[in-house]
C-alpha cells in the first residue's frame, strides 16, 4: 500500500474545527523552505503556549501543528515569499479557520490593527499558497495561475475553482437525485459525483452493509437510504469535532501479537492517518491519537523518515523506482477537477443563454419594468424610492413589480424574477442591450470551457506519457530480474534517474509571470534576483521603485550599461540583518553589470565594475554638475573589480518550470538542461538569437517546446547589446 501524501476532503473537514482552537494565537515569525514548498507559523497562544503551525504543498500537502521538537531547522537565508510575510503577519492573530466548499483548500484569517491577511492553501493539485488581503487581491503566492478558468496572481483577485458538490449539508432528496444522475456504480459515485475519494466511498459503502460494485440503475432505495445514513453519521460526527483519530501501518510482521520492539517502537511502516478508525481498515493496525493535529503530526514528521530508510514501498519494490502511482494520481485528479470545470461552464454558458431568450419571451414585462426605472431616474427620483413603487405594486398585484427582486442603486441595476431564474439588468439600458450583454456573457463562458479542454487535452497527454514511462520502467526492470545477474550489482545507484528532457518526446509547458521579466534578470547561483536595465528609463525605474535597503549597486565602469541591482528583499519586503549576500553573487552580479554595458558592444573582453550600497546611489547631482537620465551620483567609497570578464549563457529549463534564462554562466549553467555561452563577436542581435534557436531546437527530441518557450524573440531579450557569436561557433 502506498503511504498517503495528501489530506482529502474529509480530513479537512475534521481539521478546520480542530485548528479554531488555536484561534487567538499571535503571530511572531514565519519561515519558507523552499525546496519542499513548506511555510512555518512560529506563533504563541494564550492558553496553549507555543505553537508551531506547518502548510506544506509540495510533495506532501498537509496542514498541522507540530511538535516543537519536530519543526526542520530554519534557512539560515530568508526567502523573499517569507520575508514579505513577516513584514505584513508579525503580531497578527489568527481569527478564522475554515475549509472551501468540500474542496482540498483550507483558508486562514489573521488580523492585526485594521490589517487583515488570509492564508489560502490549496492542497491538491500541484499545491499552492495564496496571500490576500481584506479585498481578496493576492498580495503574493508560490506559484502563479493563468488559466482560462481561474487566475491566482499577484495584484488580481483571487478566483477559488469551481465549487465542488458537498456532500455533507445535502437532505436525503439532492443526495438521492445526485446519485440516480450516475451512469457508474455505487462506489464509484461517492469517490466522484458526490467527492468523497476512493477510501471513504468504499468507508461509507462498507458501514451501509451494501455491494461496492452495484450499477447505480440496479441499487435499490433501500440501498440509496442506507448509504444517506451513514454519510449523515460521518457528517455530524464532523460537524460535532467527534474524532478519534489513527495512525495506521503495514506492520513488518501482520501476524505478531505484539508490534513493538523491545522499545516500544512498533514494527512496520505508516501508510494513512484518518480522523476516525476506518471500516475499511479493520485488518490493519491503527495507533490512536488525542488529536487529529498529533496524529497528523506523527504520520507526516516519521513516515517521510521511514521512506528515506527504504520503508516506503510496502509491495517489495527498491527505492529507485520512481513514484509512477502518485503520478498517474494525480493527474486523474487533475482531469477529475477538469472535467468538473467543463461541466460548470457547459451550465453557466446555458443559463446565461437561457436567460437572455427569456427576456425576449418577456419583452413587454420586462421593458415596463426597465422604462419605469429610467423615467423615475430621469426625475431624479432616489433609489429607494424606486424601490418602494415597485413593493407597493406588487402589494396591489401588478405583474411587472411582481416580478422586480432588488434594485442597486450603486451599480445601477435591478434584478428580476424570470420564469424562476433571478437575472441582473443594467437599469440604463434597453432589452436588447441587456440580452445582447447575456449572450456575451455566455460566449465568454465558452471561451474559458474551451481553455479548459485544452488544459484537460494537456493533463490527458501527460498521463499517457507518465503511464508510458510506468511500463517502459517496468519492462526494463522484468528484463534486469529475468537476467540472473549478481544482485548486488548496481547496489550504489539507489536515487531516482533524473529525467532526460532531451530525449523526452513530449515536454510539458509550466511557466509564470514574475514582475522582474520586465527587466534584464537573473538569479544568482546563491539564489538571489538580479536585475538590470535595458535602457535610461528602466535604470530610472529600477533605482527609484527596487532600490531597496541591503541591496547591493553594480555599474560598469563605462559609459552607457544597465544599473544593476542585487536584491537583498523583494519588492514591499523589510531588511532583515540576517541576510548576508555571499561573494560569489557579488561576482556573478559583476560581470552581468559589465556583460551588458558598452563594454561588450566595443567588442572588449573584460572591464572594471563597482559596486556600493544603496544609500551611496542618488538623483541628486553634485553643485553646479547635471545628471542625464538613467544617470546617477554614486557618494562615498566604492568597492572596484577589476578586469571583470564578460561572460553570458543561454539556457532552457525544465523543472520546476519551462523557460529561456541567460546570465553568466555559473549561475545559468547548473539551472539549465542545456545552455550555449556567447562571447563578443560578429552577429548581431536577432542573427545570432536565431542561430542559437536552431542549436536549442535541435538538441531537443521534441522541437515544438523549443518554439514554444525559447523562440529567436525570448532569446534575444538575454543577449547583450551589440554583436556576439557562439563560443563553439
Amino acid at each position: 500500500m502506498d503511504r498517503k501524501r495528501e489530506l482529502t476532503s474529509v480530513d479537512l473537514a475534521a481539521l478546520a474545527g480542530e485548528l479554531s482552537g488555536y484561534e487567538g494565537a499571535g503571530v511572531g515569525k514565519v519561515y519558507l523552505y523552499p525546496d519542499r514548498d513548506l511555510l512555518r507559523f512560529r506563533m504563541r497562544h494564550y492558553d496553549l503556549g507555543r505553537t508551531e503551525l506547518l502548510v506544506e504543498v509540495g510533495e506532501d500537502k498537509r496542514v498541522n501543528v507540530t511538535d516543537p521538537d519536530h519543526v526542520p531547522e530554519a534557512p539560515e537565508r530568508p526567502p523573499n515569499f517569507a520575508m514579505m510575510l513577516r513584514n505584513r503577519m508579525q503580531g497578527a492573530e489568527l481569527v478564522d479557520v475554515s475549509q472551501f466548499q468540500f474542496d482540498r483548500i483550507l483558508e486562514l484569517t489573521f488580523e492585526r490593527d485594521d490589517e487583515t491577511t488570509t492564508i489560502v492553501a490549496e492542497l491538491f493539485g500541484d499545491g499552492n499558497v495564496a496571500i490576500l488581503d481584506g479585498t481578496g487581491e493576492v498580495i503574493d503566492c508560490l506559484e502563479t495561475v493563468r488559466l482560462k478558468s481561474r487566475t491566482v496572481a499577484p495584484g488580481a483577485q483571487y478566483e477559488f475553482p469551481s465549487a465542488r458538490f458537498n456532500p455533507l449539508g445535502v437532505d436525503y432528496d439532492a443526495f438521492e437525485a445526485r446519485m440516480r444522475d450516475s451512469d457508474s456504480d455505487l462506489v464509484r459515485t461517492l469517490a466522484t459525483q458526490l467527492n468523497f475519494g476512493g477510501l471513504y466511498g468504499e468507508e461509507l459503502c462498507t458501514l451501509a452493509g451494501v455491494d461496492y460494485n452495484v450499477p447505480i440503475e440496479e441499487a435499490t432505495d433501500d440501498q440509496l437510504r442506507a448509504l444517506y445514513d451513514a454519510l449523515r453519521r460521518l457528517a455530524d460526527r464532523l460537524a460535532d469535532s467527534d474524532l478519534d483519530p489513527r495512525v495506521y501501518y503495514d506492520l513488518d510482521d501482520p501476524d505478531a501479537e505484539d508490534p513493538t520492539d523491545d522499545d516500544g517502537a512498533i514494527e512496520g511502516q505508516r501508510v494513512d492517518v484518518t480522523p476516525i478508525p476506518l471500516a475499511e481498515y479493520d485488518d490493519r493496525y491503527g495507533e490512536p491519537f488525542d488529536s487529529f493535529n498529533e496524529a497528523l503530526d506523527d504520520y507526516f514528521t516519521f513516515a517521510s523518515d521511514e521512506d528515506d530508510e527504504g520503508g516506503g514501498d510496502a509491495a517489495g519494490g527498491d527505492r529507485g523506482r520512481p513514484d509512477f502511482e502518485s503520478e498517474i494520481a494525480k493527474h486523474e485528479r487533475i482531469i477529475e477537477q477538469q472535467q468538473g470545470a467543463i461541466e460548470d461552464f457547459e451550465a453557466q454558458a446555458e443559463r446565461e443563454r437561457a436567460n437572455a431568450e427569456a427576456l425576449y419571451a418577456n419583452y413587454d414585462l420586462v421593458d415596463d419594468i426597465l422604462s419605469t426605472v429610467q423615467e423615475a431616474r430621469a426625475e431624479d427620483r432616489s433609489w429607494d424610492d424606486i424601490e418602494e413603487r415597485f413593493a407597493e405594486g406588487a402589494r396591489q398585484g401588478i405583474p411587472a413589480a411582481e416580478a422586480v427582486v432588488s434594485l442597486d442603486g450603486s451599480e445601477g441595476t435591478v434584478t428580476i424574477d424570470i420564469d424562476g431564474e433571478r437575472v441582473t439588468l443594467a437599469a440604463s439600458e434597453g432589452v436588447e442591450k441587456n440580452a445582447d450583454r447575456l449572450y456575451r456573457e455566455a460566449k465568454r463562458i465558452e471561451g474559458k470551457k474551451e481553455g479548459a479542454e485544452e488544459a484537460i487535452a494537456q493533463t490527458r497527454s501527460e498521463l499517457e506519457a507518465v503511464e508510458e514511462r510506468k511500463a517502459e520502467w517496468e519492462a526494463a526492470d522484468a528484463g534486469e530480474a529475468g537476467s540472473g545477474g549478481d544482485e548486488s550489482e548496481g547496489s550504489d545507484e539507489d536515487d531516482d534517474e533524473p529525467v532526460d528532457w532531451l530525449a523526452e518526446p513530449s515536454i510539458p509547458v509550466r511557466q509564470s509571470d514574475h514582475w522582474f521579466e520586465d527587466y534584464r534578470w537573473f538569479h544568482t547561483s546563491d539564489g538571489f534576483l538580479v536585475i538590470g536595465g535595458r535602457d535610461a528609463d528602466d535604470n530610472e525605474d529600477l533605482v527609484k521603485k527596487y532600490l531597496d535597503r541591503g541591496d547591493r549597486f553594480f555599474h560598469a565602469q563605462a559609459h552607457g550599461g544597465p544599473a544593476t541591482i542585487l536584491k537583498a528583499t523583494g519588492p514591499s519586503e523589510s531588511y532583515d540583518d540576517d541576510v548576508e549576500i555571499p561573494e560569489s553573487s557579488k561576482c556573478e552580479a559583476a560581470q552581468f553589470a559589465v556583460s551588458y554595458s558598452s563594454i561588450w558592444k566595443d567588442g572588449k573582453f573584460a572591464g572594471d565594475v563597482y559596486e556600493v550600497g544603496s544609500d551611496q546611489v542618488s538623483k541628486t547631482p553634485e553643485s553646479g554638475e547635471f545628471l542625464e537620465k538613467g544617470g546617477f551620483a554614486i557618494r562615498g567609497d566604492r568597492t572596484y573589480y577589476e578586469s571583470t570578464e564578460v561572460g553570458v549563457a543561454v539556457g532552457i529549463t525544465c523543472e520546476p518550470e519551462t523557460r529561456v534564462i541567460g546570465g553568466p554562466p555559473a549561475a545559468i549553467e547548473p539551472k539549465s538542461e542545456t545552455t550555449i555561452t556567447v562571447e563578443p563577436g560578429q552577429y548581431a542581435q536577432n542573427d545570432i538569437a536565431m542561430r542559437l534557436y536552431r542549436e536549442f531546437k535541435g538538441r531537443f527530441a521534441d522541437d515544438s517546446f523549443v518554439r514554444k518557450v525559447a523562440s529567436a524573440d525570448r532569446i534575444q531579450e538575454f543577449l547583450p547589446p551589440g554583436g556576439s557569436r557562439m563560443v563553439d561557433d
